[in-house]
């Protein structure tokens, strides 16, 4: 039975969630639905709720590994127009959760403002890099928040001011919240400098990290004091697989989908890379990606 027949947004039911993650795995989600506006993620949120489904809320789905089984849920992805709005209020931009990341930094080269082109290369939209802190080890985005609009699973509406939110490495307290716009404070510079700069971060991507295969990015976060990708390097687990999922040549913390990889490859993967860094080094790897 389809609850959400009375949506604006699309509205999709059985979907393969391999079609929507770059890492290109993943099962079935029982719906996959893209809320036309504000009012149409509220009635998601209730009905959900009325009919104890449990919410996903989806990016662009880089920064995640979907399991064979797939969702018993409902995935939501905030990909229609009215959440892809920017605008400028001085030297900030305030910017809607579901715009692509490469989108936002074509939009401050075009109107002179500088501080996001770390961000430069990173897959993915400003609803995720919000929750997850994304940056570089010199910048992070949290260091550019003001302020932030959410909403919770209630479907209730809040701003949260910069002192109001948690940012840590590679993690927020964001991620309470359905992400809904930004306020981020950044400079003006000229529009050849941040090009240059953009242009410095998008090649020191395509020289460091793998970009052939299908991947999640950096599958583990990096210890304090410590390379995660130097760590797995230094137990020889470059070029090593299970299944079709293999550890990059390039960049080892990176696990590429290399030929038809399940989730179960990854996931064996991932726990053979943690355990033979725990015996050599005593250093427990902390998962980076999310695991639905």
């Amino acid at each position: 039975m389809n609850w959400f027949s009375n949506l604006k947004g699309r509205v999709k039911t059985e979907v393969l969630l391999s079609r929507y993650t770059t890492f290109k795995i993943g099962g079935k989600a029982d719906f996959l639905i893209e809320p036309f506006d504000l009012e149409d993620l509220k009635k998601i949120l209730k009905k959900s709720k009325e009919n104890k489904l449990k919410v996903f809320i989806m990016g662009q789905g880089s920064n995640l590994l979907v399991r064979d089984e797939g969702i018993n849920g409902v995935v939501v992805r905030l990909n229609s127009d009215y959440f892809k709005k920017i605008k400028i209020l001085d030297d900030c931009i305030w910017a809607s959760s579901g715009l692509n990341l490469s989108k936002i930094l074509q939009f401050c080269i075009k109107n002179g403002l500088s501080g996001l082109e770390f961000l430069a290369g990173i897959p993915g939209t400003l609803g995720g890099a919000l929750a997850m802190n994304a940056g570089t080890k010199e910048a992070s985005i949290g260091e550019r928040v003001k302020e932030v609009k959410v909403m919770d699973y209630n479907g209730n509406v809040k701003r949260l001011n910069c002192d109001d939110i948690k940012f840590g490495y590679r993690d927020s307290s964001l991620k309470r919240f359905i992400i809904l716009e930004a306020l981020l404070k950044l400079e003006r510079k000229s529009k050849k400098d941040i090009l240059n700069k953009i242009k410095h971060f998008q090649k020191y991507r395509r020289l460091t990290q793998e970009l052939l295969y299908p991947s999640a990015g950096c599958i583990f976060k990096n210890p304090p004091g410590f390379s995660a990708g130097e760590l797995i390097d230094a137990c020889g687990l470059k070029g090593k697989s299970i299944g079709g999922a293999e550890v990059s040549l390039k960049h080892a913390n990176f696990i590429i989908n290399r030929n038809h990889a399940s989730a179960k490859d990854v996931l064996e993967l991932i726990d053979y890379i943690q355990d033979k860094v725990k015996k050599k080094f005593n250093i427990d790897l902390e998962l980076e990606i999310e695991v639905w």
